[in-house]
This record gives C-alpha cells, structure tokens and sequence, in this order.
C-alpha cells in the first residue's frame, strides 16, 4: 500500500474543519489549533530529554491536546461522537501539579526559565502553552468554542512550569532567582 504525503487540497488557501466546512488558513480557529498542534510537538521534544516520571506526565497531555486540537476543529459542538475536552482533565492535571509541587522547595521569588536541558526545554513548551492559550482566548470573543479549553490551557502552563522546576531538582541544579 502506498500512503500519499500530500493532497494537495490546502493549495489554496483554505482547510476542511470537522463537519465538512472549510476555514481559511489564517482563520482565528486555524491560528488556535495550529498553536496547540505547535504545542503538542514540542512537548514531545521534551519528553525525548526528560526523566521518565516526566515523560509519562507529558505523554498523556499530548494525547489531551490531540484532543483538545479536534475540539477547536469542531465547530458544530453538538456533533455527536465529538472528541472534547473536559474539565475532568483539567482536574486531573491539578492533582499532579499538586503532587510534583509537594515535592519541590517553596517558591518565594520569581526564578529565570532556565536549569538543565529538560527543565529548559520545558519553560519553553510553557511560553508556546501560554500564546496558544491566548489564541483560544481570541477565538472565544468572537467564536463559540468549549469553556473547558482556555482552563485547561491555563492550567497546562502551570504543570508545565512545576514540572521544569522538578526537572532541576531532580538533577540538584539550582533555581537561579531574578532580581531587579
């Protein structure tokens, strides 16, 4: 069996959404789920450097936001079958933020996104979670779109954050604190 790599049918300009309408390529809904689909590979370039505790965390997120990225590509929400996210996984998410930060010194300055290459890699992953939190945000105010996501984007960022910040502990590399 031969698996073509293109078709062809993005040439001009416009995608198919879910339900058979089409979005021009520099649609907000585009922009937003391009963001996360940007989001869920860098993750992966995290989890080919972080510890395995990490990496299982990170896998199941890439499996949310594979979610989460057909959630923004549905437009009709009352699709029956519809891949959506919900706020299960955002409290989820809180319980392991909440069990990795247990396990990590008291943050009492701000600390510069840095360490080791995992926990570096890691506070980038969160800067590219926050703007694709804001592009959903966008496309809040002008679309209708599932309230779970912006929460779970936000939420995203958090465990993104402590699990850079775990990255450094575990390798006894020192949080460097910003002064002004």
């Amino acid at each position: 069996m031969v698996t073509i790599a293109y078709t062809g049918k993005g040439d001009t300009g416009e995608t198919n959404l879910f339900g058979g309408l089409k979005a021009n390529k520099s649609s907000l809904r585009i922009e937003a789920y391009g963001a996360i689909d940007e989001l869920n590979s860098y993750i992966g370039v995290c989890r080919a450097v972080s510890s395995k505790e990490t990496t299982n965390i990170l896998e199941k997120i890439q499996k949310d936001l594979f979610v989460l990225g057909a959630d923004l590509a549905n437009v009709r929400e009352t699709k029956a079958g519809a891949l959506r996210i919900s706020q299960k996984e955002t409290k989820d998410m809180e319980d392991v933020i909440d069990s990795i930060n247990g396990k990590l010194p008291d943050l009492k300055k701000f600390i510069l996104p840095a360490g080791t290459i995992s926990a570096s890699h890691l506070h980038v992953a969160r800067s590219i979670c926050r703007r694709a939190e804001r592009r959903a945000i966008l496309l809040k105010e002008s679309e209708n779109i599932n309230i779970a996501i912006v929460p779970y984007l936000n939420r995203l960022s958090s465990l993104l954050f402590v699990l850079a910040r775990y990255e450094n502990v575990k390798k006894k590399v020192k949080e460097e604190e910003w002064s002004s």
